[in-house]
């Protein structure tokens, strides 16, 4: 069973994903058709970052995950026998 703290730890994970998935539909779906003028385009970065930023999250990502596999790789790595 999850205790409390496993709870609210996990909830606020996805409440922050649920903010930030908004915010990002906001920023790629939304703004391209309001004015640059507009109040709103205040509260968003420019639109090349909505590419940018992503592609550096994956490479990050991906870095992690290899380096994890490599880890758990080489800790279960046999011993070679010598005949």
């Amino acid at each position: 069973m999850a205790t409390g703290v496993d709870q609210a730890v996990g909830s606020s994970l996805v409440i922050f994903s649920l903010l930030l998935f908004t915010y990002y539909s906001v920023w790629v779906i939304v703004l391209p058709f309001v004015d640059s003028d507009h109040v709103l385009q205040k509260y968003f970065l420019p639109r090349e970052y909505s590419v940018i930023l992503p592609g550096i999250a994956a490479v990050v990502l991906l870095l992690c995950v290899g380096a994890f596999i490599a880890i758990i790789m080489w800790k279960n790595r046999k011993p070679k026998k010598v005949d």
